[in-house]
């Protein structure tokens, strides 16, 4: 068994709530708060939030972890 980890981010849109909360629907746990930066080269509000996730596998570089 392995934990396995992802950082979603999205502009400060419905598209990262729903990112997350589709994250959310398929055993992602979150992992802190959520973060937000001010991207001044394209005048948009940036979010992140960090997502973990138990496996009945060992972590692998190769694997797909949005796929998990």
């Amino acid at each position: 068994m392995g934990v396995i980890y992802r950082f979603l981010t999205e502009d400060d849109t419905s598209a990262f709530c729903h990112k997350v909360s589709d994250a959310l629907s398929k055993g992602w746990v979150l992992h802190g708060d959520p973060q937000y930066t001010f991207d001044q080269a394209n005048g948009v509000l940036r979010c992140g939030q960090a997502v973990t996730k138990e496996i009945d596998a060992d972590y692998s570089p190769d694997m797909k972890l949005g796929q998990q």
